[in-house]
């Protein structure tokens, strides 16, 4: 099969051959339909979180359930399945026992700790692969996978009450995504800040009901003009150390700011302001697989349309060139469903 690995240098990727060992008990072989490609993967490729050479990518996989193993239960062959981040837990440690599994010490994570959903064919533990619901285009679902639920989760810990003031600081792959879930779903106001007019705009043609371009004006300035007293929620996806201070001077007083992007740099915080202001501070990791089950639901209603481009697995080392520029709108979705021989025909 083919596969889009970390190249032996883990400065980037390539597109190698590859073949799977036979699955194990408790799990299912997948033909991959569909593989989105995040700001993550890009980390993972260059060792930021440390050299995993050779590791498949990918952590928003869409693909049908080929084969089972002995003890399955939770799959049949023919279900249509996710390849998320939380690619698997102990199951047994108090964060997967309280609702926040994401944060168990011994988590499996899709595409760095585990191979990923950038293949033709991925092995998956059945019991962590959420079922794509009828009526959902898969390769919207890839984007869902990890941007939609990862901004979903983010706005549902900031605990939104229709009409309140949310900004989402950055309007990428995420952002666009997050725009949608605090409108059509929270139903609350919408602010949405970038540096990118063409971004903003499809931020605004999604649901935002205010733009920002941080670099044409102050967003703290305008954003205090427009709510009065600051906003109720900011969920920050731009991977920005000035996005997050940016986030934190317009919280207003019980202001929740959630933090979902990971800029390498550390945030300002002042503790007076914070004391004085009540302001909470929330880290946001991807989310569980009732939050990707709900996420899921809300695409199949038609509530959020995520915005995909299908590419061929042959364009993935331009794709990860792309987002390394920031010239990506919406998200990057290669399409495994059938690639190029030799003879150049499809199959």
């Amino acid at each position: 099969m083919r596969a889009v690995v970390v190249n032996q240098e883990s400065t980037g990727v390539e597109v190698i051959e590859k073949t799977l060992r036979p699955i194990k008990s408790g799990e299912a072989l997948v033909d991959v339909e569909y593989c989105g490609v995040c700001h993550t993967d890009l980390h993972v490729a260059h060792g930021d979180f440390g050299k995993v050479s050779g590791r498949v990518l990918g952590h928003e996989g869409i693909g049908i359930v080929r084969e089972v193993a002995e003890g399955v239960t939770s799959l049949v062959p023919g279900d249509r399945v996710s390849i998320a981040w939380f690619f698997e837990g102990c199951g047994r440690c108090e964060y997967c026992v309280n609702g926040n599994e994401t944060l168990c010490q011994s988590v499996k994570n899709a595409g760095y700790s585990a191979d990923g959903g950038m293949a033709e064919e991925c092995i998956v533990t059945a019991d962590y692969a959420v079922k794509v619901p009828e009526g959902l285009d898969p390769a919207q679902a890839s984007s869902i996978t990890c941007a939609g639920v990862t901004t979903y989760k983010a706005i549902k810990v900031g605990r939104p009450q229709p009409g309140q003031w949310v900004v989402i600081w950055g309007a990428g792959g995420l952002g666009n995504l997050a725009v949608q879930y605090a409108k059509k779903v929270f139903n609350t106001r919408v602010i949405a800040v970038d540096i990118n007019d063409d971004k903003l705009a499809l931020a605004k043609e999604v649901g935002a009901d205010y733009i920002i371009n941080g670099l044409k004006e102050d967003p703290v300035k305008k954003i205090m003009e427009l709510t009065e007293l600051g906003a109720h929620i900011s969920v920050v996806t731009a991977v920005s150390k000035v996005a997050f201070n940016q986030a934190i001077d317009s919280a207003r007083p019980a202001g929740r700011v959630v933090a979902v992007g990971l800029p390498s740099e550390t945030m300002d915080v002042s503790i007076v302001s914070t004391v004085l202001k009540g302001i909470e501070i929330i880290g946001s990791l991807v989310g569980t697989r009732e939050d990707l089950k709900e996420a899921f639901e809300f695409g199949a209603m038609g509530l959020v349309v995520p915005v995909v481009q299908t590419r061929p697995v042959e364009d993935a080392v331009a794709i990860f060139d792309e987002m390394e520029r920031g010239t990506i709108q919406g998200r990057m979705v290669i399409d495994f469903r059938k690639h190029k021989c030799g003879c150049g025909c499809q199959h």
